[in-house]
């Protein structure tokens, strides 16, 4: 049985007229084409398999450290409030577009509705810019830790941490809704979209002319990135010179621990944003492009679980005394 439908030209043509797509002299666009990597069926076997495994690892990581934090007292803390806040957003993110790219990875040119693709594509773009800022605020929190943790509990108080959050969604909001008034709407029958999901660089490659909305996102790309990046590496100086400051091993070992996760995600993240944004555009998107993006749509959510599970002994702790109450029950 072929898992790929492969049709002629004028099959695909006449399907496409069926669907109410538009063709090339048409200025009414109703339904986009996502090409992924329908033309190499093989490689899309293997992205399937990839983010299968990619997809459950996230929805069960972040979905588990979701419910360990809330259900465990002795992780309502500053710092497991942050990264709760983090596996949320990372969830969302996670079922925003990968659920539909498996399915699309059995359909040669699958199509997404021109609502259904707006929706997938500044959602994506909110939780992005979420995360950016999270992660700066994140940082902060281990300065206070770090450098200040006598008056910690002073500094990091529930109601700042709960304004920090507020306003990381605040921001979020705000540059997702200018994108949303700026939206193009003529894209002169331009309806095939080169990339796994509708990602915001990629659409605005079909609008007829360079727009406004093209302007304000490399814009706000560079005020939404550089500054919380350059927050989080000075803050990360001031840190390592505090914790050269600690006389202790045990002590700089402790310290180190709980920055070396959070700078591990930072780097992922960060790193792979900046390369899709913030480099030179070129006409088209390449499959590098497409594969890059995958790295902090799908990667980054897959990684935060682990990274955070595996290297800190309050969340192995509190599953295991979750594990132990259900057995007992």
């Amino acid at each position: 049985m072929k898992i790929f439908d492969y049709l002629s030209l004028e099959e695909h043509w006449e399907r496409m007229r069926e669907n109410g797509i538009g063709t090339s002299n048409e200025s009414l666009v109703t339904k986009f084409i996502l090409i992924g990597l329908s033309d190499y069926p093989r490689a899309q076997i293997i992205l399937f398999w990839f983010l299968l495994m990619v997809y459950l690892i996230s929805f069960l990581g972040n979905g588990l450290i979701i419910i360990l934090i809330i259900a465990d007292p002795r992780l309502h803390t500053p710092m497991y409030f942050f990264i709760c806040v983090l596996s949320t957003v990372d969830f969302i993110l996670t079922n925003n577009a990968i659920p539909e790219i498996l399915v699309n990875c059995f359909i040669y040119r699958p199509t997404i509705s021109f609502s259904r693709c707006l929706v997938q594509m500044y959602m994506g773009l909110f939780l992005v810019v979420a995360e950016c800022i999270i992660l700066a605020v994140m940082a902060y929190d281990r300065l206070a830790a770090i450098c200040q943790p006598l008056y910690y509990t002073q500094i990091m108080s529930w109601k700042l941490c709960f304004f920090l959050v507020a306003m990381s969604v605040g921001l979020s909001f705000m540059t997702t809704l200018v994108n949303v008034l700026l939206q193009p709407i003529d894209f002169c029958g331009h309806h095939t979209i080169n990339h796994f999901a509708c990602e915001l660089q990629s659409l605005l490659k079909l609008a007829c002319s360079n727009t406004v909305s093209e302007l304000f996102m490399h814009i706000s790309s560079f005020f939404l990135l550089f500054p919380p990046f350059g927050f989080i590496v000075v803050t990360y100086v001031r840190i390592g010179l505090a914790i050269r400051r600690i006389s202790s091993t045990e002590g700089r070992r402790k310290a180190f621990s709980t920055c070396s996760s959070h700078l591990a995600v930072v780097s992922v993240f960060y790193g792979t944003i900046m390369i899709v944004y913030l480099r030179p555009k070129e006409k088209s998107v390449s499959e590098k492009d497409k594969v890059i993006a995958l790295a902090y749509g799908a990667l980054t959510p897959m990684l935060n679980p682990l990274i955070y599970s595996l290297r800190n002994k309050d969340v192995k702790g509190a599953f295991w005394k979750l594990i132990q109450r259900k057995i007992l029950m």
